[in-house]
């Protein structure tokens, strides 16, 4: 079996994979105050739950945007599965031709991501990861990475404005009725729900105008589901993209 961990700024998003299957995710809590031995039990723990033992996880593949966490989960790996994991950077397949101005500078979740929707959906197609951040990725129909956008999160931005308006409350971000909010509540969920749906549909428009073909949109990461209900101009929703890009990486590098 296959281990795919993606450590992100928030959250960490592990899979486990049986071949092809995707037999179980998990999330937790992304700190680099946590110590190996923390992340290892909660890791043991999670495996324990699903019947599965550290003998069972047979290769490793990682990806992180949190540069301290990589020694971290490597040493947890080292002692505890007795496995160097596959860590996406520098050096490592991805089938993607990096077409930016510095390559080093593409997260290695971006690049993950755009690996996984070109395998899988063709190109051109731009990735939408709504995550800590909102990114855009955009992909060539032949498979080179052109570059994309980076824009606040959804909910780093609706932190941001409950945190510096005194006078506003933090709201739960579901859909609301009406883009007229008729409340402070409501026309917060306005703002940042239908704001959010603005931005993504303009930045695809912009991008698809710059190709100068249609491109698929995919979407990703917490709040995807959310978005997508809202607008048309998201194609497919797929909350396991980048451990699966993680899978296909480490089947690229193992000849």
């Amino acid at each position: 079996m296959l281990l795919a961990i993606d450590i992100g700024n928030t959250d960490t998003t592990l899979g486990v994979f049986e071949g092809e299957e995707l037999r179980a995710t998990w999330h937790m809590a992304t700190s680099i105050h946590r110590r190996g031995d923390e992340y290892g039990a909660l890791l043991l723990n999670l495996l324990h739950q699903q019947g599965l033992d550290t003998s069972d996880i047979k290769e490793i593949a990682l990806c992180s945007v949190v540069p301290p966490l990589i020694s971290t989960f490597g040493e947890l790996f080292q002692r505890y599965f007795h496995i160097s994991p596959l860590v996406v950077g520098a050096g490592v397949k991805t089938g993607v031709r990096i077409r930016m101005d510095n390559p080093r500078e593409v997260g290695a979740d971006r690049i993950v991501n755009a690996a996984a929707a070109h395998h899988l959906y063709g190109g051109p197609v731009i990735v939408t990861d709504l995550g800590t951040a909102t990114t855009f990725d955009t992909v060539s129909k032949e498979g080179d990475y052109l570059g994309g956008a980076i824009a606040p999160g959804i909910i780093t931005a609706a932190e941001a404005l409950f945190t510096q308006a005194a006078m506003l409350p933090r709201v739960e971000l579901t859909r609301p009725k009406r883009a007229i909010g008729t409340n402070t509540i409501a026309a917060m969920q306005s703002g940042i729900i239908f704001g959010y749906v603005g931005l993504i549909e303009g930045i695809v428009a912009r991008i698809q105008q710059e190709l100068g073909e249609k491109a698929k949109v995919v979407a990703t990461g917490g709040v995807a589901e959310l978005i997508a209900k809202e607008t048309a101009v998201i194609d497919v929703v797929n909350p396991d993209l980048t451990l699966i890009g993680l899978r296909l990486i480490y089947l690229m590098n193992q000849d």
